[in-house]
């Protein structure tokens, strides 16, 4: 289906949203950008590192709580629009859960299992834990010892970027993973974003490059460059550029508002948006250095 027809059906007001699962790569920026465009309100953003993504969605109004490990911008260091939120209520408060990669990825493993927390000792003691919703010291119920239990977090949709997926929901990625499989698993929902569409036969070739079964998959949506700036393993780099001058761009409130006029309010889709990137930029993003894996065969 149509990124704005899986936003409408699968994302309402309100919902849990998790994305940017694969840290600094595979960010779906198009699908932040359609929540933008669709006026989504009182979100919760779940993820570890989403770089300029999170801050675009709060600086649009469209966020009431983020679940994260980092929110800013990987290149410059700072989100504005984030930190005009977290201090100041621009343009509406937020509740910040901070969690690190790694405690955010053990609230989304117990979501996966249906477990209401896990356990662990990275994070004892530690100001991150301390007052914390989602994390307590407990009792190991096998001695004295004390670990942190990190609550399970179960969002609504996954919205999750891959380099291809066939029309059933099949689909296969590469390159970082982060903890993108925790996520999917974890959540009620799945959304693909595909840079190509391919046949069952094609995602059948490579099994362990699947991380879902095709029937967990709600919506397939065929959307090329759908991570720009952030890069796509095998398809395109990452834009640094891009990064500074959303940064330069967005100190102020006023600037964040031209932004998203210009690069979001304004341009209808994705394809909108890579012809006002401009071709020459968006070709040399493309020029990639091969590397690929070596053959496998599944014989048996």
């Amino acid at each position: 289906m149509s990124l704005a027809e899986a936003v409408r059906r699968f994302v309402p007001d309100g919902a849990a949203v998790a994305m940017g699962t694969c840290l600094e790569s595979m960010i779906p920026f198009a699908a932040g950008h359609e929540l933008i465009r669709q006026r989504r309100r009182d979100l919760t953003l779940v993820g570890p590192i989403s770089d300029i993504l999170f801050d675009q969605l709060i600086g649009a109004g469209c966020v009431a709580r983020v679940q994260a490990a980092w929110v800013g911008n990987v290149s410059a260091g700072l989100g504005h629009a984030y930190r005009r939120a977290a201090e100041h209520g621009q343009p509406r408060p937020i509740t910040v859960e901070d969690y690190s990669n790694y405690t955010i990825s053990l609230a989304l493993l117990a979501g996966a299992h249906g477990l209401p927390f896990m356990p662990s000792r990275a994070g004892m003691g530690s100001d991150m834990s301390r007052e914390h919703p989602g994390m307590a010291e407990v009792r190991s119920p096998f001695g004295d010892e004390r670990v942190l239990a990190v609550r399970a977090v179960r969002p609504d949709v996954a919205i999750i970027a891959v380099q291809r997926a066939d029309l059933e929901g099949g689909a296969h990625l590469w390159g970082n993973l982060g903890i993108t499989e925790e996520a999917g698993l974890a959540a009620e929902r799945i959304v693909l974003l595909a840079e190509d569409i391919v046949s069952e036969e094609v995602i059948r070739s490579d099994p362990n490059r699947v991380l879902f079964p095709a029937f967990l998959v709600d919506a397939v949506v065929h959307c090329p460059g759908a991570c720009h700036p952030s890069p796509v393993q095998g398809f395109y780099r990452r834009d640094h550029p891009f990064y500074a001058e959303y940064h330069a761009a967005t100190r102020t409130v006023d600037g964040m508002t031209a932004w998203l006029a210009q690069w979001i309010y304004g341009l209808p889709d994705r394809t909108a948006y890579l012809s006002a990137l401009g071709a020459d930029r968006w070709n040399q993003l493309r020029q990639l250095r091969s590397a690929p894996a070596a053959s496998v065969d599944y014989a048996w």
